[in-house]
C-alpha cells in the first residue's frame, strides 16, 4: 500500500508539473505584449533601413480606423494609407507578424505605396493599439479581416482591387482568411513564409527551442487554448482553409527558415487548387526574403500582380 501511496503521489506531482510547464509556454506563445521584441541577431544588419521605413510610415498622411466590438475596450485598430493617387483603386490589406503591428510591416506598405496602392495596416488580436489578452495566430483575425474588408469597400467603392498580403503569422492568416467568403473585390493573395497549421508550428518549435514531446504537453496547451479563447488549436489550419480558397495565390517562402520551415510552403501550395505560385528564396531565413533584395522581391510581386490587376 505504501508504495501504490507513492507511485500515486509521483503521478499526481507528474500531472501537476506537466500542466505548470503548459500553462507556462501557453502564456509565453499566446499572451499579449505591448512592445515589439527585439529582432534576432542575424537580422539587426537590416535595422537601419527599417527605421528609414518605420519614420516615412510615421510621417506619411494616415486614417486611423477602428473596428467597434460589444464592448469599445475591445476595439479593432487599423491605419489607411490612401494612394497618391486618389482615382486608384488599387488597395493591399498587410497582415503583419507575430508580435509584431501594423507599423513593422512599414517597408511592404512603401513598397505598395510606390507601386500606386492605397493600404490598410491593421493590428491584430494581442497586438498594436488593438485588444485582446491573448494571440490567436490568425484563426479569430480572420474573421476580423472580412470586417475590413467591408470598410474598404465601403471606402473605395465596389470597383476596387484588393491584394491580400501577410508574412509570418500574418501570410497564414491571409491564407486562412482565403477559406472564408471574401468579396469579389479580392483579386489575388501573397502569402510570405507562413506555417501550414499552428498545431505543427508549435510541435516544431516545442522540439526545437524547448526539446519537449508532443505528449502531454500539447494537448495541455490546446485545453488552456480552448479554455481561454473558445477553439481548439487542431482549427487553427492554413492547409484546411486553404482547400476552399478560389482566389489565386502566391506563396514565397525562404529556404533557409528556421522558425517555420520551407516544407509547410509546399504543404500550404499542395492544399489549394486555385491558381497558384510559389518562390523558395535561396539562402533567405525567416522573414528574410525581402531584405535580402528588396528590388527583387518588389519585381516578383509586381509580377504576379500584373495577371490580376488592372
Amino acid at each position: 500500500m505504501k508504495n501504490k501511496s507513492v507511485l500515486i503521489k509521483a503521478a499526481m506531482g507528474a500531472a501537476a508539473t506537466s500542466f505548470l510547464v503548459s500553462e507556462y509556454l501557453f502564456k509565453l506563445s499566446f499572451k499579449r505584449v505591448d512592445y515589439v521584441p527585439e529582432t534576432s541577431e542575424e537580422k539587426k544588419k537590416y535595422a537601419e533601413s527599417y527605421w528609414r521605413y518605420v519614420t516615412w510610415f510615421r510621417k506619411i498622411n494616415k486614417e486611423h480606423w477602428f473596428l467597434k466590438n460589444k464592448d469599445e475596450t475591445e476595439r479593432m485598430s487599423a491605419y489607411f494609407i490612401p494612394a497618391s493617387d486618389i482615382t486608384s483603386k488599387k488597395v493591399v490589406i498587410i497582415s503583419h507578424g507575430y508580435k509584431g503591428n501594423g507599423e513593422t510591416m512599414a517597408n511592404f506598405a512603401k513598397m505598395f505605396y510606390e507601386m500606386g496602392f492605397s493600404i490598410l495596416l491593421p493590428d491584430d488580436r494581442g497586438h498594436g493599439e488593438s485588444a485582446g489578452k491573448y494571440i490567436s495566430f490568425g484563426w479569430l483575425d480572420r474573421l476580423d479581416y472580412l470586417r475590413w474588408l467591408k470598410k474598404v469597400v465601403a471606402k473605395v467603392g465596389v470597383d476596387a482591387q484588393i491584394v491580400l498580403f501577410g508574412v509570418s503569422m500574418g501570410a497564414s492568416t491571409v491564407a486562412m482568411l482565403s477559406g472564408e467568403k471574401i468579396p469579389a473585390q479580392v483579386k489575388c493573395i501573397i502569402a510570405d513564409c507562413g506555417y501550414s497549421s499552428i498545431e505543427e508550428e508549435l510541435m516544431f518549435l516545442l522540439k526545437r527551442q524547448f526539446h519537449l514531446p508532443k505528449y502531454p504537453f500539447y494537448p495541455l496547451i490546446d485545453t488552456i487554448n480552448h479554455h481561454r479563447l473558445g477553439y481548439y488549436l487542431g482549427d487553427v489550419s492554413s492547409v484546411e482553409q486553404l482547400k476552399k480558397n478560389k482566389s489565386p495565390i502566391f506563396f514565397i517562402h525562404g529556404e533557409d527558415d528556421d522558425y517555420v520551415p520551407s516544407y509547410m510552403a509546399l504543404e500550404n501550395y499542395k492544399a489549394t487548387n486555385a491558381s497558384k505560385e510559389l518562390w523558395i528564396v535561396p539562402k533567405a531565413t525567416h522573414a528574410e526574403s525581402y531584405w535580402i533584395d528588396p528590388a527583387v522581391y518588389k519585381r516578383h510581386i509586381q509580377l504576379f500582380l500584373s495577371k490580376y490587376l488592372d
